[in-house]
């Protein structure tokens, strides 16, 4: 399976459950101001969330319930030891978040050097704004792996009961000044990601899923125009869901 197709199959995730992440993961509409064509003026806070935090099993980290075995499982809510030690998988897995067999067991891949509860410390919040069609995007991300290389894209997804044809597109996020849309923490486990680009954001509408996913990167290594192998060495901790935009 090539890279691309892997690419197209790990963002599915945004096909099926808009309605749950969008109440966690995106701001309040009524806290977006403007929100018309692509490039029209808009102003939105970002508040980015896990795949827990929608009670969903998270998709890219596992543990290994029974030591020993050789298989892990994803992340769920059931699963609340903080100290439980954090693995890959041995193979790249697609996201499938809403599938009860898809939680595993998988083949034991590399230990990520995280635990659970250092993994659940992931956050991060911004700004985003549009106008006279330049993009400002300005975030923030606390709790993050320190010295961590992280990288942030804009993902789409065909809705569900859209008429288009399936599909989903990962890209990453570049700006005007040329720098890079990978970012790496501080000692601390603090980052900023801040830069001006061109056209503006394109925002959910009722065909398309948009959304704004933050990957980490455990092999250190960023893959250009690819987010990299999820579950196997590309992990999403924090994702939001772009509001829809007003029809026209």
């Amino acid at each position: 399976m090539t890279k691309a197709i892997r690419s197209l199959r790990a963002c599915v995730i945004a096909t099926t459950f808009l309605s749950l992440l969008a109440a966690v993961a995106t701001a309040r509409a009524d806290e977006l101001t403007g929100g018309g064509p692509r490039n029209s003026p808009v102003s939105l806070p970002l508040a980015f969330s896990s795949y827990l935090d929608a009670d969903l099993p998270e998709q890219d980290v596992y543990i290994e319930r029974i030591p020993g075995s050789g298989e892990v499982f994803r992340v769920t809510k059931a699963d609340n030891d903080p100290r439980a030690e954090l693995y890959g998988a041995a193979y790249p897995v697609p996201h499938d978040p809403l599938n009860p067999a898809a939680i595993g067991p998988y083949p034991k891949g590399e230990a990520l050097g995280l635990t659970l509860g250092e993994w659940r410390t992931h956050r991060g919040a911004g700004k985003y704004a549009c106008d006279n069609g330049t993009a400002t995007l300005d975030t923030s991300f606390w709790g993050l792996v320190p010295f961590g290389v992280y990288s942030i894209r804009h993902t789409f997804s065909a809705m569900a009961d859209s008429s288009a044809s399936a599909g989903s597109l990962n890209l990453p996020l570049a700006t005007q000044q040329g720098e890079e849309y990978a970012f790496v923490a501080d000692e601390t486990g603090r980052a900023v990601f801040r830069g001006t680009f061109s056209p503006c954001l394109q925002f959910s509408n009722s065909r398309i899923a948009a959304m704004l996913a933050v990957n980490y990167h455990s092999d250190g290594k960023t893959y250009g125009g690819e987010p990299g192998d999820y579950g196997l060495n590309a992990h999403m901790p924090l994702f939001l869901v772009l509001p829809q935009q007003e029809e026209i």
